[in-house]
């Protein structure tokens, strides 16, 4: 077994104030998964006391952390996925249309099938960069969520992809299926989000939360449902679903975030309405502009097609 090791660290300034889980999950690099189970195994402390995962760190506090061991022995499965269809391909990154039922990449917990490893088994390399179980991995979608991502081959193109995203200079554009008609018809959600207080698999929009910020414009009025494209701003997770339940406006299907469920079942959706449907970005290494589009999956499409016949609730 692989000896782990003890590191020890001071909280940065940039840290301060956040929970333990998200603060070690950003300066640690690890999963947040892999942080929460430290923190349950009793593995992270603070003045010889174990921390809960609900603390809030303070900048300049010393932080003690038995590292996980390697997860080199132990490779990324290779499994792969029907329906995952590649949009582009080079030396440096490959653009995917990930199918729902699949997650970004492996984790505690999640036994179904992953990109990286459905990449992997195609016979595709991808780079090295960041932590092992997120090999490539510059961004992410929900096991829910179809459409358009990007994973790096290249480590040139991991780092540069990751500077791009946290410079907001990738366009991530989504179309959702969202309860009622929005009014206004276009504008700015800016509420910042965090864990949810209380439902620790869900998050919420919190004072205290990090900046989130959501542009909206509806594309089309249905009876009781809009068809609405967003883009976003900042990346936080679920954070779609999060502002629009907050705004009594929850995507179809999405019964975690408050939807109805008649109303999902009705139009033949087991999964948030919601999907990746364009990305553009510079190219990490040639610079070259790059604009791609992904058409609706078959079960998105089965849904609109209903929406003429359903006796909507």
């Amino acid at each position: 077994m692989s000896q782990r090791e003890l590191r020890t660290l001071s909280v940065p300034v940039g840290v301060a104030g956040e929970r333990i889980d998200s603060a070690l999950t950003r300066v640690l690099g690890l999963s947040r998964t892999s942080v929460v189970k430290l923190l349950e195994d009793g593995d992270i402390t603070t003045n010889g006391k174990v921390m809960p995962k609900s603390e809030r760190v303070i900048a300049g506090q010393v932080i003690e952390v038995l590292m996980p061991a390697p997860l080199n022995s132990e490779p990324i499965p290779l499994t792969p996925i029907e329906g995952l269809s590649i949009v582009y391909d080079d030396s440096d990154i490959v653009v995917i249309d990930k199918p729902v039922g699949c997650a970004a990449h492996p984790s505690p917990g999640w036994t179904g099938p992953t990109v990286v490893g459905a990449l992997m088994a195609a016979g595709y390399s991808v780079s090295t960069s960041g932590p092992s179980e997120r090999q490539g991995i510059v961004h992410r979608l929900d096991v829910g969520t179809s459409g358009l991502m990007i994973v790096a081959k290249s480590d040139q193109a991991f780092h540069a992809l990751k500077d791009a995203f946290r410079n907001r200079t990738v366009s991530k554009i989504y179309h959702a299926l969202v309860q009622g008609h929005m009014d206004p018809s276009t504008g700015t959600i800016d509420a910042p989000i965090d864990r949810h207080p209380k439902e620790d698999h869900r998050f919420a929009v919190v004072a205290t939360g990090k900046e989130s910020i959501t542009h909206y414009e509806v594309m089309e009025f249905y009876r009781a449902v809009s068809m609405v494209k967003i883009e976003l701003e900042t990346g936080r997770t679920h954070q779609i679903r999060v502002h629009f339940s907050a705004l009594h406006h929850p995507l179809v299907g999405d019964t975690t975030y408050g939807a109805d469920p008649v109303l999902g079942k009705s139009l033949g959706m087991s999964r948030p309405w919601l999907h990746a449907a364009e990305l553009s970005f510079t190219h990490p290494v040639t610079h070259s502009k790059l604009n791609f589009t992904a058409p609706y999956p078959a079960d998105l499409t089965r849904s609109l097609a209903l929406l003429s016949d359903a006796v909507l609730p």
